[in-house]
């Protein structure tokens, strides 16, 4: 197996669950983030692109990960994942797929089942010796999960868990649509819950005319403590840069300097 293959080993749920100490522990302040969202296809990629392109922009050697991604297709001998390919592309530290997406899953499905379909068990620490791996090798990480913040990954494992491991600053990106406060509300009490830290959130608008948008993003800011960081509209043609000018992540905590000024 080569190291852009996807994950398949074959393995039986292990009788005791490794908890490895939080893969961000005794590391030198840098700039990490884990960023989250209210559902799926809400726009957690191009938020996460925007801030790798951000700091490319200001001289960082930055990486992105995006650890477990379900839905992959062969091209010219290689497995793909669009929203891994898109982080891969705003960066600029190129490391092995093996360790910016250690579990790559062939089937677009919730990551748990993917991962039974590939005869692969998702666990958590062959994801937290990646991010050592990759923070050894950049200056900033920043780490998409998968779905919204709490998506099984086994029967005893989600997301929020990995957040919780990985214990980093959290992102949270409001996919802006009806019943969008209280997706939202929700996702902030759970994050809470983990002792995370909110660090900012972004409205992502989905559509041209949702109703009394400037009216729902108003309310979440009077109810989520956490910096907006902005409001990226509905691209024409979403990329990391034009929705990067659209939103400030100088209120992110460890946000580095202008390495270029």
């Amino acid at each position: 197996m080569s190291l852009d293959d996807p994950v398949t080993a074959t393995a039986a749920a292990p009788a005791t669950q490794v908890q490895p100490a939080p893969a961000s522990a005794g590391m030198a302040p840098r700039f990490a983030c884990f960023v989250t969202g209210t559902d799926t296809e809400i726009g957690k990629t191009l938020v996460s692109s925007a801030i790798l392109h951000a700091l490319v922009k200001r001289g960082v050697r930055a990486c992105g990960m995006k650890p477990i991604a379900a839905g992959a297709e062969l091209r010219n001998g290689k497995w793909h994942n669009e929203d891994a390919d898109q982080l891969i592309a705003a960066g600029n530290v190129h490391l092995p797929q093996v360790l910016t997406t250690p579990f790559l899953l062939k089937t677009p499905a919730a990551p748990h089942i993917a991962a039974e379909l590939d005869d692969t068990y998702i666990s958590p620490v062959p994801i937290l010796a990646a991010y050592l791996e990759v923070s050894a090798a950049s200056d900033a990480v920043v780490v998409e999960g998968v779905g919204g913040f709490r998506v099984p990954l086994n029967e005893e494992f989600d997301t929020a868990d990995l957040a919780e491991q990985l214990d980093l600053p959290v992102v949270l990106v409001v996919g802006m649509r009806l019943g969008c406060i209280s997706h939202a509300l929700l996702t902030v009490e759970a994050i809470a819950a983990r002792n995370l830290m909110l660090a900012g959130w972004v409205a992502n608008e989905l559509s041209d005319d949702m109703p009394y948008i400037d009216e729902n993003i108003e309310a979440l800011q009077a109810r989520i403590p956490a910096p907006l960081l902005g409001r990226v509209p509905r691209l024409k043609e979403p990329c990391a840069a034009a929705a990067a000018a659209q939103l400030d992540f100088t209120k992110l905590p460890n946000w580095p300097a202008d390495a270029k000024a």
